[in-house]
């Protein structure tokens, strides 16, 4: 490290310590369970465990599952997917009601999107953000097959002005995933509903960093995971919002028993539940989901908007820890506030490079073929380790020069 790169090492690190000393959320990281030598970025594709997630799950199967065994599906393990919603609603701006956590991202895709097709009769078409995580896509073409429409990919900058008469549903992300770029959420919801759609927004990058809002835009169904940044664990259930003016007519395909009205009444036909229990389709997975449910207690009293303007923050530091110690490098995030709480930079032989960083205690994590991310998780991230990552992606341009 020449003498001029370590003079702007030092002033960058000054910085660092100054904004970590102004952080109001720096005590939050004390509650969770990470190696204080790891400057850990990956939030946005797992998420840091909550200290208190390992004692409550040694509770449930000690307690709960030991101690009561099957009696404790009539002491609130039947009724956690809705509890669980609940505290996971105000983190999306949705009133209690609405919001229920079962079933994996995929599984509730799936059901959103077919369930919108038949709110949405006569329309034969589904439009899909083009840039959208691959499972979406996957779970698009799958509902066409089956519901006899055709799926329509369309960049998500154009996608309000994209619908038309023909179209039923359009799924849309909220954060991309490669760039982190951020959708205006309610300029296109309301594009999509001045042409007569439904919009289901994919919350799985935003959820737990960008608050989207979801009845103040008036969205109709969302679905996201909880593994990221809402720290659910590896796995954790994903959460479905159905808006209540839609809940009596979300006919979703995959009638299980846990939607039923009445489910340990066994009866051979189906009826839905009333609200969101409808959404739901089998067994609540218990463990994950009470995982998740401690997970969710290191958000109690914390301001949302600062959790955004953090996110915001950080990102805007780790871009000028880059100008100046990394000046040209390819950052394909937005620089301005139009992201979310990631920092993407294009990097050759990104798989290579994000392995040594590893080894040296920095983890992001990579997208092929060559995308560095790195997640920025307000609750646990320094603004120290931002510049630690940057500091460690200088030393290996050195090193590889």
């Amino acid at each position: 490290m020449d003498s001029v790169v370590r003079d702007l090492a030092a002033d960058l690190s000054e910085q660092a310590r100054e904004l970590d000393g102004r952080d109001r959320l720096a005590g939050k990281r004390d509650e969770f369970d990470l190696d204080p030598e790891v400057a850990y970025l990956d939030g946005n594709s797992l998420g840091a465990p909550p200290l208190s997630v390992a004692p409550r799950l040694a509770e449930v199967v000690r307690e709960q599952w030991a101690g009561r065994l099957i009696r404790s599906w009539s002491d609130g393990w039947w009724d956690a997917p809705v509890r669980v919603g609940e505290r996971i609603a105000p983190l999306l701006g949705a009133a209690p009601g609405q919001t229920v956590v079962c079933d994996s991202t995929s599984v509730n895709l799936f059901k959103a999107l077919v369930a919108a097709t038949r709110i949405n009769p006569g329309r034969e078409e589904i439009l899909l953000d083009a840039g959208t995580f691959p499972t979406d896509g996957y779970i698009a073409d799958s509902v066409a097959r089956l519901t006899g429409t055709r799926v329509r990919r369309v960049p998500m900058p154009e996608m309000a002005g994209a619908a038309c008469p023909r179209t039923a549903v359009a799924l849309v992300n909220h954060v991309d995933y490669r760039t982190g770029a951020l959708a205006d959420l309610p300029a296109v919801t309301a594009g999509l509903h001045e042409a007569g759609a439904l919009v289901v927004w994919d919350l799985c990058h935003g959820a737990g960093a960008v608050p989207p809002d979801l009845d103040q835009s008036d969205v109709d169904i969302a679905v996201g995971c909880t593994y990221k940044f809402l720290n659910g664990g590896p796995g954790s259930p994903s959460f479905v919002y159905v808006a209540r003016r839609l809940q009596e007519v979300f006919d979703q395909p995959l009638a299980g028993w846990g939607g039923h009205r009445d489910p340990f009444a066994m009866a051979e036909s189906y009826e839905a539940g009333p609200g969101m229990d409808r959404a739901r389709s089998g067994t609540p997975d218990i463990l994950s989901l009470l995982a998740l449910d401690a997970a969710l207690d290191v958000w109690e009293g914390v301001d949302l908007a600062e959790v955004r303007a953090k996110g915001l923050a950080l990102g805007d530091f780790f871009l000028h820890c880059l100008d100046e110690l990394l000046p040209g490098t390819g950052v394909i995030s937005p620089r301005d506030h139009a992201r979310g709480n990631q920092i993407s930079i294009a990097w050759p032989d990104a798989e290579a490079t994000m392995r040594t960083l590893t080894e040296r205690g920095v983890i992001g994590d990579f997208r092929p073929p060559d995308v560095l991310r790195f997640g920025l998780a307000p609750l646990y991230t320094r603004y120290a380790d931002v510049l630690r990552a940057v500091l460690a992606l200088a030393t290996v341009r050195a090193e590889t020069a």
